[in-house]
């Protein structure tokens, strides 16, 4: 199948899969949605993922994240940047999401970054989305 916005694909599959409160979610791999995965992993919204291996393609299995009373850890997320819009944002106006309690995810020059992150490598670029 053929998607013209593989990173919002990505993204919709979470949200999706929180609002059906699924404990596991499988998404096609590449090396942006992997960095994605393991900001997210890093930053507490889930709990884990995997990279399986496979014919014709590899795979991320992503391994959500719910509190005790079964909210899921991810309440919102937002594509931003998108293929026909690309935005961009330098070291200074990298955007805060939710007055800090969310997360910006940035592709810069440096890599894959979380908002903070790239604030602190002073490096700006391309903010691919936001997560609260």
């Amino acid at each position: 199948m053929s998607v013209n916005d593989p990173i919002g694909d990505m993204l919709t599959r979470i949200r999706n899969a929180c609002m059906a409160r699924k404990t596991v979610v499988d998404v096609p791999a590449s090396k942006m949605k992997i960095a994605i995965a393991d900001i997210l992993k890093h930053e507490g919204f889930i709990k884990d993922y995997t990279v399986i291996e496979g014919t014709p393609y590899h795979t991320i299995s992503i391994t959500l994240k719910y509190m005790p009373d079964r909210r899921p850890a991810i309440t919102g997320l937002r594509r931003v940047s998108k293929p026909g819009l690309r935005i961009y944002t330098g070291r200074d106006e990298i955007p805060r999401v939710r007055g800090g309690l969310g997360l910006s995810i940035l592709s810069t020059p440096k890599g894959v970054l979380a908002g903070h992150d790239a604030w602190r490598e002073r490096v700006g670029g391309e903010v691919l989305c936001y997560i609260w």
